[in-house]
């Protein structure tokens, strides 16, 4: 698509559309009706034709629009962006040129004209913002395209304001218009209604429009040089620690870290039904295990990586009792997480000084149904993996049929790998991990290192006789050879390989029974 440009002055909105070219629209020519504007050589530097038509002093308003449109008649172009153009155009120049946009700065209908960020700071608005429109004859009253909001701080005075609303929200609104516009998406109804096709809203809008309070000024972020916060969403009403109430009060607070290893744990242990520990250590688990008591539960997950727990999160889906607390004091932990505490629970967890003890509430469904993972210059976007298997999702690919112990404990080390980090293999027995070896690039490393965790660093433990679960496919069967070196009886993977008749028949060379999920179950952050 080929724009005019129009602008008075600095015609900063139209040098950010032509750097970023959204939908690919291109300027033909930036005319100006300032022979001193600025806008002339930062356009002619980005090789923008550029024309001057100054209005003469006598000279009525539709004859200097009809020279306008003389000088515009020699280009193409199939909209109009003004920025900062400082005269109301009238039907003289509006009924000849395509559709005719401009941004106004704040959040029309309020505060329009001349004044806008000194009206809104007067009204004590906590909201402004900026609102890309269509042109007619009125003072910033065509039919909207499409606003953006920013906050309104305190100590604002017209200049930070002004500064905000548009590097933060006009340089945002107006390319996203233009880029629907170059997309032959925007209709625009006589009666003034705009739609946008595509922009219905729904998990994953065409524009996203987040608000989050601070919540906490954090210590540091990942390391001590990166400065850090805490940002809360309210309308989350499962459990989290974001939200989660700190009882020992005079602990240091939770750090940029500690918020994200216990987010983890938490999200872990919200896959049980049954009493379920886990205990993490850089997001991934070093044990997970459900037992008929929490105590148990626990006992059984720390038993796993005893010394990597060292340091680490301690999440579970019960309220803690005092057997439980006894044990998680035994060793350095970080923080608790539990939906509640017996009182004889936190008289122990207290004797520890900057162990923190978060209290959540006991709603573990999903609610908030998607994450997001933050890039530079935007962010990702997708549903949560709530995924959750039964026995009659398995498909049994071996000649080996699986035992319904075996199905129990495949079932638990897939909903625990979900947890690992990719990629991940775990090995466990009954309902408890024995190993898992996580964020390797290579599958049969993965396996590897889960079988020198369970050699090495289990206790009371071991893979003999254990299953293995696999976030992916196998690609050799080389993964296979090693899970059987290390004592593994059972599998559980995705299958998908084109080797996957290879693989089986590893499989079935040592005896191992194998299921398949046909879904992975990756997580890479």
């Amino acid at each position: 698509m080929k724009l005019a440009g129009m602008a008075s002055n600095r015609g900063r909105n139209l040098l950010n559309i032509a750097d970023r070219a959204p939908g690919g629209a291109e300027f033909a020519v930036v005319l100006t009706n300032d022979a001193d504007a600025p806008v002339l050589d930062d356009a002619a530097e980005r090789g923008i034709p550029t024309e001057v038509v100054e209005r003469d002093p006598d000279e009525a308003r539709e004859a200097h629009e009809r020279r306008v449109l003389d000088a515009l008649s020699e280009y193409d172009f199939e909209l109009v962006t003004l920025d900062g153009y400082m005269r109301i155009l009238s039907e003289t120049f509006l009924s000849e040129t395509p559709t005719t946009l401009n941004v106004h700065p704040s959040l029309l209908p309020n505060f329009a004209g001349m004044d806008a960020h000194e009206q809104v700071l007067d009204s004590g608005v906590k909201v402004s913002g900026c609102t890309v429109h269509v042109v007619d004859e009125t003072v910033d009253g065509g039919p909207i395209v499409t606003q953006e909001p920013i906050p309104v701080f305190e100590g604002d005075d017209e200049d930070s304001l002004k500064e905000r609303v548009l590097y933060e929200g006009e340089f945002t609104a107006y390319p996203r218009a233009v880029k629907w516009f170059a997309g032959d998406r925007v209709t625009v109804e006589d009666d003034g209604t705009v739609t946008v096709e595509g922009d219905e809203g729904g998990d994953f809008p065409a524009r996203r429009i987040v608000s989050d309070d601070r919540a906490a000024d954090l210590r540091y972020g990942e390391n001590p040089h990166q400065d850090a916060a805490l940002y809360a969403d309210s309308t989350v009403s499962e459990a989290s620690v974001v939200h989660a109430d700190q009882l020992n009060e005079g602990a240091k607070a939770l750090s940029y870290n500690n918020y994200n290893d216990a987010d983890g744990a938490l999200n872990l242990i919200k896959e049980f039904d049954e009493p379920a520990a886990a205990v993490i250590k850089h997001t991934n688990p070093a044990g997970c295990a459900t037992a008929d008591t929490l105590a148990e539960a626990y006992a059984d997950a720390l038993s796993t990586d005893p010394m990597s727990a060292f340091g680490g999160i301690v999440a579970l889906n019960r309220e803690c009792d005092a057997d439980t607390a006894e044990q998680i004091i035994d060793s350095f932990k970080e923080v608790v997480v539990a939906p509640g505490y017996t009182d004889a629970a936190l008289d122990v967890l207290f004797e520890k000084e900057n162990l923190r003890v978060l209290d959540v509430n006991d709603n573990f469904e999903v609610t908030d149904t998607l994450t997001e993972k933050p890039l530079v210059g935007g962010r990702l976007v997708q549903e949560r993996d709530t995924q959750h298997l039964t026995a009659d999702d398995l498909e049994v690919v071996t000649e080996r049929e699986p035992t319904d112990d075996q199905i129990e404990s495949m079932l638990f080390a897939w909903h625990t790998l979900k947890h690992v980090k990719s990629n991940g293999i775990l090995f466990a027995k009954d309902t408890e991990t024995v190993g898992i070896g996580m964020g390797q690039v290579s599958r049969v490393d993965a396996v590897r290192l889960a079988a020198m965790k369970a050699d090495e660093h289990a206790e009371g433990k071991d893979a003999d006789g254990a299953v293995m679960a696999s976030d992916a496919f196998f690609p050799f069967p080389d993964g296979i050879e090693e899970a059987a070196e290390a004592g593994i009886e059972a599998v559980i993977q995705p299958g998908g390989s084109k080797n996957d008749d290879s693989v089986i028949e590893a499989a079935n060379e040592h005896d191992m029974t194998m299921v398949f999920t046909g879904q992975r179950s990756f997580r890479h952050d």
